[in-house]
């Protein structure tokens, strides 16, 4: 049974290089569509509301995203509620594929959250600062979020020195595929 943590840093190519080292056969936890899903789990809306005191839940994350824009410390403040959730959802993935011979996890804040017991191999997905903000913004993302959740993240240096893959996405599909088939290989 081989457990692999994929992380790296925003808009990195980390759900690219999940879905690559999968290709169809293993199962893929993404810590990112945890809390996508939790936003629309009632009891995480009405604890978000009441811990943020929101008269209302409309536009929730459009809420949220501009109180964090105002005061970075509301992101600490979220990631109290979010993170033992996802932490919780990791552990059932876990348990519900303990048979399958390789899961895949991928785990934005993997080395900040102290996970990296959980995993036999971790993988770090890189890329200039440039290419990946370009990439987050063509996806609908706001720029100064962006800025706020790079600084929440420990450098790449640092999470390359718990990783044992280091991979870089500056290039082409092409060059990036060919970079995971390498590590593929080596197991």
């Amino acid at each position: 049974m081989l457990k692999i943590g994929i992380t790296g840093s925003l808009a990195s190519g980390k759900s690219t290089v999940a879905k690559l080292i999968s290709r169809n056969r293993y199962p893929i936890f993404s810590a990112d569509k945890i809390v996508k899903f939790l936003y629309g789990k009632r009891f995480f809306i009405n604890r978000v509301k009441k811990n943020f005191k929101f008269k209302n839940t409309n536009n929730l994350k459009k809420k949220i995203k501009n109180l964090i824009k105002k005061n970075k410390k509301i992101l600490r403040q979220l990631e109290t509620i979010i993170h033992p959730l996802v932490r919780r959802e990791m552990k059932s993935f876990m348990v519900s594929k303990k048979n399958i011979k390789i899961k895949i996890f991928e785990i934005p804040l993997l080395i900040e959250s102290n996970l990296t017991k959980y995993f036999d191999i971790i993988i770090f997905v890189g890329a200039k600062k440039n290419i990946r903000l370009k990439r987050y913004v063509a996806a609908g993302g706001d720029k100064k979020i962006f800025t706020i959740l790079e600084k929440r993240q420990n450098k790449p240096s640092k999470k390359m020195k718990f990783s044992d893959h280091v991979i870089y996405n500056n290039k082409s599909m092409k060059n990036l595929k060919k970079n995971v088939q390498s590590i593929i290989n080596k197991y």
